[in-house]
């Protein structure tokens, strides 16, 4: 993999504020709009319904999650949104409403891991179970942040990570969310880590410019905001106005990916038949939703291949090499499967 360049130039830099501050200056209506499923809409409902369609809660989510943090903080939740959403409409400040924006992602961050206080690989992807065990993992952690966020006015949304800032790379193994400010400048909020903001330098977003989905590296300033980032596929910059987060789609899609990731008996771990069949329901299910889902690609073809489909598998891993290769990074997983796929 060819080296990028760390930084952008003083000239990009200063190109981005000056960005930054013309989109608060025209108002939060004329710019970029983020995918949208704010907390209280039909859109971040469909996450909810597909987590209990399979697993059923004593609780509805919503009622679950308002109860507790009624219990936490001793006021309504809807009303602790809707004044901070006010408070950050009307300040004119340009500062003060950056200020405002990220303590309001803060306030996130520190709720959602004290109201669902524990973190599982295994189950903690299923809103139902946020509500049964208390449990949350990094995707289902990421979306309800970003819903919450947008439903306080801001625009935020969901990346994952494929390099983590000790340096070490996976096959988009983490969700943060990205939060937007009005500013122009990103900031990265994970409720894995104790403190809120994140300095990931490896991440996978939606390039509007390419009309896909790509790797890139984020560029941090001394405070730990993006100013911006570099397309691994082709070296060359992505202004921030061209960088969004996934779209509803691809969530949906990764939430079943890490359903058949995580079947009992399925592809990770000892298999059993049954297990694999439940893991190639989910990934065909997770393709369906969002094919330029390369994770989810790839993982149907391990699947297809531990059930003995060799031909099935062959195409699988032909298919997640072409969508990672003109996204712009090959993890090594994929890399061996295409060799295994090419004999």
């Amino acid at each position: 993999m060819r080296r990028m360049p760390q930084h952008f130039s003083r000239r990009q830099v200063l190109k981005g504020l000056l960005g930054g501050a013309a989109l608060w200056a025209t108002g939060r209506a004329q710019r970029p709009l983020f995918p949208q499923y704010p907390y209280r809409s039909a859109a971040f409902g469909r996450f909810l319904e597909d987590s209990y369609a399979l697993i059923p809660a004593p609780k509805p989510f919503r009622s679950w999650l308002e109860a507790a943090y009624q219990a936490h903080y001793h006021e309504p939740l809807e009303e602790a949104l809707d004044h901070r959403r006010t408070r950050i409409e009307t300040t004119r400040n340009p500062r003060e409403r950056v200020v405002l924006e990220e303590a309001t992602a803060v306030w996130l961050h520190r709720t959602v891991k004290a109201l669902i206080p524990r973190f599982s690989l295994e189950r903690g992807f299923e809103f139902s179970n946020a509500v049964r065990f208390g449990e949350r993992q990094c995707l289902l952690q990421s979306v309800l942040i970003a819903g919450l966020l947008q439903e306080a006015g801001l625009e935020a949304g969901v990346v994952m990570v494929w390099r983590n800032p000790e340096g070490k790379e996976s096959n988009l193994g983490h969700a943060v969310v990205l939060l937007r400010g009005s500013d122009g400048q990103d900031r990265l909020v994970d409720a894995s880590d104790p403190t809120p903001f994140a300095r990931h330098p490896g991440l996978y977003l939606w390039d509007r410019s390419a009309h896909d989905y790509r790797f890139v590296e984020a560029h941090f300033s001394a405070e730990g905001v993006t100013h911006g980032y570099t397309r691994l596929a082709d070296g060359k910059p992505l202004p921030l106005d061209l960088a969004q987060p996934l779209d509803v789609a691809f969530l949906r899609s990764q939430f079943d990916y890490y359903r058949g990731e995580r079947a009992p008996g399925g592809f990770i771990g000892p298999s059993t038949p049954e297990g694999l069949e439940a893991s190639a329901r989910f990934l065909e299910r997770a393709m369906a939703r969002q094919p330029r889902n390369p994770l989810a690609v790839y993982g149907l073809g391990y699947v297809y291949r531990k059930q003995g489909r060799l031909e099935p598998a062959r195409k699988q891993f032909r298919m997640a090499y072409q969508l990672y290769l003109a996204q712009g990074y090959v993890p090594p997983g994929p890399q061996e499967a295409q060799r295994w796929a090419g004999a």
